[in-house]
């Protein structure tokens, strides 16, 4: 349940325990090994209370994903769409770096495909999609720009976290920035509309 800060004080430490026990349990283990019945013991609350705020665990997650997303695009909301590539991916960099290990979790465990891809689709429609020129494109090959971006960002974030952090987080926002806007910059001027 997303608080609008009027709800009753005891709401607020109830659905605060439920979001802060799920994520400290998504950092333990996978989705599909998380049960409403540990939840609830670990947040200390009964099982009917928790139904009380969500139907299912699903929509916990979906909560979460909503809150991520909404967040990211917070943050990139005044960047342009491809001139920004930069920006938009060192934002990305950061905002994964403070975002601490369940949002690491959710972003490169397999475990979390579904909810990362819905929450990258998200950003995509929220960002390129509102972009003429990629609409003036024909739609395969918006599909394979926007694919190539996700998984190119994704990826070298994930492979970063993986290795350990061995580089700095300036260093692979340079690094991927580098890689991914030469690409995309690359392509762009491929595909100018004459």
């Amino acid at each position: 349940m997303l608080l609008n800060g009027s709800e009753d004080l005891r709401v607020q430490k109830t659905i605060d325990a439920i979001q802060k026990t799920f994520e400290e349990m998504i950092c333990e283990m996978d989705y599909d090994q998380i049960t409403v019945k540990e939840l609830c013991e670990r947040a200390r609350i009964n099982k009917k209370t928790f139904y009380r705020y969500y139907n299912v665990l699903d929509d916990l997650l979906a909560e979460l994903q909503e809150i991520l997303t909404r967040e990211y695009l917070k943050r990139i909301a005044d960047y342009r769409i491809p001139e920004e590539l930069d920006k938009i991916n060192r934002e990305f960099f950061l905002y994964s770096a403070e975002k601490g290990l369940a949002y690491e979790k959710i972003t490169c465990s397999g475990s979390y495909n579904y909810i990362r891809n819905k929450m990258m689709k998200s950003v995509m429609s929220s960002t390129w999609g509102k972009n003429n020129w990629l609409q003036s494109l024909d739609p395969a090959k918006q599909n394979i720009l926007l694919g190539f971006i996700q998984s190119a960002s994704v990826e070298m974030y994930r492979r970063w976290v993986e290795d350990g952090k061995k580089i700095s987080l300036e260093e692979i926002i340079e690094i991927s920035n580098q890689l991914l806007c030469s690409g995309v910059n690359g392509f762009v001027r491929h595909n100018i509309p004459m």
